[in-house]
């Protein structure tokens, strides 16, 4: 027996007036989904844990089989872990973004236009990271670059503040946002000095690409500590994703983490890689479990680009879910396939909500339900509510 999870992040939404009422994941071409709902049970599951706020990385947890309220220690340390950043029981890791504020104003009037600085390249990323870290960096604060936007500092000796996500307040004015401590304030101030007439963002700007003008702080935890997914659910497994916060989870939890070329985190991303990663561990390779997860959907979200989240929902389907359909019903191999969101995020408010998702449970052997569509409102019309999100793993395993 085979298992798979394929994750589409942030893919569940809201109903929207322009599609008639229907959310992007059910006005979005899905065939291999609706192929799927028709032998798969499908339901409602609450990935976020009341109390906690609702992000990729409790959620992903709670997917993962890990219970957000037993190992969580914030997102940035799950990142360290993914580019070996060594950590300390006192070390405090802070999620590094480069992102996109305005120009005109004093740094505490600006607003931020942009959390990912139009995708930017992580090589483009790293070079105006060392120029930060020329002037920043020090035995207490140090930089280590990530992918893409997403970057990581470590605070030696450190205390965990409460730091505000960026993408929870694009176009609003930062002052209420910046941080409480005075040295990460001036940090990020003087982070602006160096980056905004930096020749790397001077040319972004005459290709009409937003510069990374300034870091961001965020996501300030200690160092995590989570069991080996082999040990707690006896079964092989590996990470397929293009972001550090995913492959930071599953280096935490001993698992396989699978670089897949091309994979980038963005809407152009090697979707065709991803899956025949995914056949590759499981019918090569011999493992038991491949968790597949695309961030297309989050970031489109984020951008508040109808088209292009319906765009990432359809590549989702096309080009992974059905390549990885198909080639384990070649196999032969007998499998269960768990299709779902880690959280929505809902382009009404380009951020994150915790309200629960939309998962499709599939098995190869047998009918588990019968459904005409995979989507929100289906979901909820099935009545099926499971509001403990790491034993869906458990329900995966077939150890419930």
């Amino acid at each position: 027996m085979k298992y798979v999870v394929i994750l589409g992040d942030g893919m569940a939404d809201e109903p929207i007036e322009a599609l008639d009422g229907r959310t992007p994941l059910e006005a979005a071409k899905t065939p291999t989904m609706d192929l799927l709902a028709k032998d798969a049970e499908i339901g409602l599951l609450k990935t976020i844990p009341d109390g906690m706020k609702p992000g990729s990385d409790t959620a992903n947890l709670a997917v993962l089989g890990y219970d957000p309220k037993e190992y969580y220690t914030g997102r940035s340390p799950l990142e360290a872990l993914s580019i070996g950043v060594p950590m300390e029981d006192t070390d405090v890791a802070l999620r590094c973004n480069l992102v996109t504020l305005t120009e005109e104003e004093p740094y505490e009037e600006k607003r931020i236009l942009d959390h990912s600085s139009s995708e930017i390249s992580t090589e483009d990323a790293d070079v105006l990271l060392n120029a930060v870290k020329k002037e920043l960096q020090n035995e207490t604060y140090q930089f280590y670059t990530g992918t893409s936007y997403r970057h990581c500092m470590i605070w030696k000796h450190g205390t965990v503040v409460e730091l505000t996500p960026p993408h929870d307040h694009l176009t609003e004015v930062i002052h209420p946002y910046l941080p409480q401590d005075a040295m990460l304030c001036k940090m990020q101030k003087r982070s602006y000095e160096i980056l905004a007439n930096h020749p790397i963002n001077l040319e972004r700007k005459a290709k009409g690409l937003n510069p990374a003008n300034s870091l961001w702080f965020w996501g300030a935890g200690t160092k995590p500590m989570l069991s080996a997914f082999s040990e707690k659910y006896g079964k092989s497994g590996a990470m397929i994703s293009a972001v550090d916060l995913l492959k930071g989870i599953a280096v935490g939890a001993k698992m396989q983490v699978i670089e897949v070329p091309g994979a980038n985190g963005g809407l152009h991303t090697n979707y065709e890689g991803k899956a025949e990663a995914a056949l590759k561990a499981l019918l090569q390779d011999g493992l038991d479990f491949a968790y597949v997860h695309l961030e297309a959907p989050d970031e489109m979200g984020h951008q508040g680009s109808l088209e292009r989240k319906l765009q990432a929902i359809e590549n989702l389907d096309h080009r992974i879910i059905r390549i990885v359909k198909e080639g384990l019903d070649a196999s032969g191999e007998d499998y269960r396939m768990l299709v779902l969101p880690d959280h929505p995020t809902p382009l009404r408010i380009r951020t994150h909500s915790a309200e629960p998702v939309p998962y499709l449970l599939y098995d190869s052997r047998k009918r588990l339900g019968s459904s005409a569509v995979y989507c929100e409102r289906t979901a909820r019309e099935n009545g099926i509510l499971r509001t403990e999100g790491y034993k869906m793993m458990d329900v995966l395993l077939e150890r419930d």
